[in-house]
């Protein structure tokens, strides 16, 4: 299956305004991006104290603003809401937005955030299961008139959803595990998406999700493949440079990690390059977060000169 490169990019969240959010993603939406992201987090993530835009009601109000771009959370995980009512929220705000929702699943990670608002934090394998469940109702909730679901964290009696979507939201999850969590990814998404920390292990990743395709009976290429990146752009290089070293001090091994000899950074022409060489090892939708105080400015320069190199 030939997919067209796609470019999504994340909106302005920890420690901003709704109004910086609001400006960004009217002009992403106009500059032709595929997508707008956040991540969906209670905490300022790593640090708790920092604010942040609560991800669903940010992506409701985003809705309701543009026209065209999809908007996704990178990544939702199970124990923060009810799986069902997380179902009915999501078919609401693809309501709001006429068609245009990504739902962006995960297992979570930071304990902290969890029991500060009172949610359950279970082990890693039940926080599996948990997301298995949930994506598995989520579709269920979207395509059934009612759904009763007897599941260990996720559980409806003859609950409904209406309105429905008004596209069944393609399912994205996202994590690196090559057995348990690519084993979900293969039963329940539309997409698979590699975060960032493990940008360097693309080309093993996308080997390992093509293995669990095969032992699961899944055709390898009606699953896309994501990657959430940092993109560094600048008109010259040396300017590229000089933002090449304060990224990977402000992101450090999270979105930074391996930055200069994996990532995507540099010119426009190095850009593009960069780009190619994800493309080649199987990557066509790209969850970029701008390096700059206004992310606007890069986003810009890679609408007019790097985008339309992809078509």
């Amino acid at each position: 299956m030939s997919r067209p490169v796609r470019f999504g990019v994340t909106l302005p969240q920890i420690k901003r305004s709704w109004q910086e959010a609001r400006d960004a993603a009217l002009e992403f939406d106009q500059l032709g991006f595929h997508s707008v992201w956040v991540c969906d987090h209670l905490y300022g993530v790593p640090m708790p104290q920092l604010p942040i835009l609560e991800a669903w009601s940010q992506l409701a109000a985003v809705a309701a603003i543009t026209e065209r771009v999809e908007l996704g959370t990178l990544v939702t995980p199970p124990h923060f809401r009810n799986p069902a009512v997380l179902a009915k929220q999501i078919a609401t705000v693809d309501q709001i937005a006429g068609g245009r929702v990504i739902a962006g699943l995960g297992a979570g990670w930071f304990q902290a955030e969890f029991e500060g608002y009172g949610c359950d934090f279970p082990s890693l394998g039940d926080r599996m299961r948990a997301l298995d469940e949930t994506a598995e109702l989520l579709k269920r909730m979207w395509t059934e008139e009612q759904v009763t679901f007897d599941g260990r964290f996720a559980r409806t009696k003859d609950a409904r959803c209406e309105p429905k979507p008004v596209r069944r939201p393609p399912i994205l999850i996202g994590g690196g595990g090559e057995k348990v969590l690519m084993g979900i990814a293969v039963r329940r998404a539309d997409i698979w998406n590699n975060l960032a920390v493990f940008q360097p292990q693309l080309e093993t990743k996308v080997e390992a999700l093509r293995r669990r395709c095969d032992e699961l009976g899944r055709d390898f290429d009606s699953i896309e493949v994501s990657q959430q990146c940092t993109v560094v752009l600048a008109g010259d290089e040396a300017s590229a440079r000089q933002h090449l070293e304060k990224a990977k001090k402000v992101y450090g091994g999270h979105m930074g990690g391996a930055i200069e000899e994996h990532g995507i950074w540099g010119t426009p022409e190095q850009v593009i390059e960069r780009i190619r060489r994800h493309v080649d090892l199987g990557c066509t939708l790209f969850v970029i977060e701008f390096f700059g105080r206004d992310t606007r400015d890069p986003a810009r320069l890679f609408a007019e000169q790097v985008a339309p190199a992809f078509g």
